[in-house]
Order: structure tokens, then sequence, then C-alpha cells
């Protein structure tokens, strides 16, 4: 029986080395679980294009929305682990989500292959034109005279869990109202529907150049390297409003590991490439450095931490799981 065992290990072994010489001989989709136009998908088709040049193959993106991004997530969590369904998972997804659902159908640490960290960004917290604030104090001495309406990008979305911190940490009651895609919100915000939100730098950073919005304070310790203008959340006088956007690529879980790698080096390529390099940095999109922060295991180990940080911040917000 051990005899059989150990051909049987070693077949394996072969046939899974035979896949990744061979892999990919057909089009591979990349599921964003958001909705066109927000940060997610804008990133994800930059580094889509120069993989699909590197695999020899298209890489097509594909937006299943709904539930805070898990609706897509877990369709590629129950996918063929071929390497040729995945997903651009984020904080929300792949971290928050834990907290937020009580039947979440996959553990973001355990049902996924991780690959590699596609970039960081800072939250800022961006007002419409005419809302009469300058500060984040000025935000949250409004907020306590009149409910204010905040729009999201979904239960689990980061702008979502950023404006519960924000609640929880002020006082602050919001009208929370939620969106498809963060783009959607967006919209309402630059049309004077809303009064503010929490945005990805990523994708606000268009809106503030052209004065769509008002931005009153970035979600970390410094100011944002793309945004000097604009004050840090400890400059403000509230360190503890600290969030620090992911987002990532996955693969379904057993995915071979030389399928994995073959990925992960065509990311890496394209990471390394001066025309992705620039239109990630025009966005405000921090990219991992080359070596250890590019590295599976170092996803892996975010993935873990996050969601222990926030089903924490979750359950100190009151939030229920659904």
């Amino acid at each position: 029986m051990r005899s059989i065992a150990i051909v049987v290990a070693v077949l394996a072994g072969f046939i899974s080395s035979a896949q990744a010489q061979s892999f990919p001989t057909r089009s591979m989709t990349i599921v964003v679980p958001f909705a066109a136009g927000g940060p997610t998908d804008v990133a994800a088709r930059i580094v889509a294009q120069h993989m699909s040049q590197t695999l020899g193959q298209q890489v097509v993106i594909e937006n299943i929305t709904g539930a805070g991004g898990s609706t897509g997530s877990a369709r590629v969590a129950k996918a063929a682990p071929d390497g040729y369904t995945m997903v651009m998972g984020n904080l929300g997804t792949h971290s928050a989500a834990m907290g937020l659902y009580k039947n979440l159908a996959y553990d973001p640490r355990v049902d996924f292959e991780p690959v590699m960290l596609l970039y960081s960004t800072p939250m800022v917290l961006v007002t419409k034109k005419d809302l009469p604030v300058a500060t984040l104090n000025d935000v949250i001495a409004l907020g306590k005279q009149r409910k204010l309406s905040v729009g999201h990008a979904g239960v689990g979305s980061i702008s979502h869990l950023t404006t519960l911190l924000f609640s929880s940490l002020t006082g602050v009651e919001v009208n929370l109202i939620p969106y498809r895609g963060l783009s959607q919100s967006v919209n309402d915000l630059l049309s004077g529907q809303l009064d503010f939100m929490f945005d990805q730098v990523v994708s606000a950073t268009p809106h503030i150049a052209g004065k769509g919005v008002n931005p009153i304070v970035v979600t970390i310790p410094k100011r944002a390297s793309s945004q000097p203008a604009i004050p840090s959340a400890v400059e403000a006088g509230w360190p503890k409003l600290e969030t620090i956007a992911w987002t990532a690529l996955f693969l379904p879980k057993g995915t071979p590991k030389p399928i994995v790698e073959r990925v992960h080096t065509a990311m890496d390529q394209a990471l390394n490439d001066a025309t992705v390099i620039k239109r990630m940095a025009d966005l405000g999109a921090d990219l991992p450095t080359p070596g250890a922060e590019r590295s599976s295991q170092r996803l892996g180990s975010l993935v873990r931490s996050e969601v222990d940080k926030w089903v924490s911040v979750l359950k100190a917000a009151g939030v229920e799981p659904q």
C-alpha cells in the first residue's frame, strides 16, 4: 500500500509539473469583485494588460459585484484550482468579511493561494465641494449638528470599514448609503447628493486634482507622498483613524505551486515595468518593493493579521455579523 501511495504521489508531481510547463494554454480571468471604474478595477486592468504579454495569453477582467466583494471572492474560492480563475481581493474581501458575515462562503486564510500584494494606499476623507468644512474637526462638529450622508462601496468594503472606524472613534452617527461600487458613490458625491465619503487615494486623486471634491485628511500617520498637501490623521488629532487599503491577487486553494509561481512571476514583472510603475504612481498607489514584500508568504501573513485586526474593530464598533 505504501508503494502505491508513493507511486501516486510521484505521478501527481509529474502531472502538476507538466501542467505548469504548458500553462497557460487559453485566456485567464481575474475576477474583480467590485464595479468597473473603482480603484481595484483600475489597478487590476493596468497589471492584467502587462501580464497578458508575459504569459502569452489574454488576462480578462470580470466584474462580479455584491456583498461587499464577497460574492465574487466566493466564486473564485470554489473555482477549479487550475490557474485560469483568480481574484483581486482586498482588505474588505480578504479580512474584514470574516467579521461581517456569519455564513461567509470562504475563509480568506485557508481557501486561497496568495500570489502577491499589488498595491497599498491610504484612505482619504473627501467632501462635496460646498460642504462648509475645512478640517476633520469641522466635519465632526457638523456631524454632531446634523446627520451627514456618507456613501460607501457596500458592506465590508474598505470605504465602509473606514466609515465605521470614524464613527466609532468620534461618536458621529452618519447616514450610511451603500452602493455596488466606489465609482457609483463618487458620482453622487461629485453631484452633491452625498456629504462625504472615505475614498482610496488611488481613485480620489483625479477628483482632487480636478477640484471636484474637497480633501480633508488621509488615514495614515504621515502625509501621503502623492498628496502632500492633505493633513494626516495624526496631524488632525485623531491618530487611531488609520486605514491602509491594500489589494492583492489570489488563486483558489490547491492550485499547483508551479502555476502559482508562474502567475507570481508574471505579476512581479508587471510591477517592474516602467510604464506600469508610472501609471500606478499617477493613481497614488504604493507598490510593494521587490523581494520579500512581494512574496506569497508575506501576503498570507498580511491576510491573517488583518483578519485579526478588523474582526476586533468590528466587534468594538458593535457591528453584528449578518
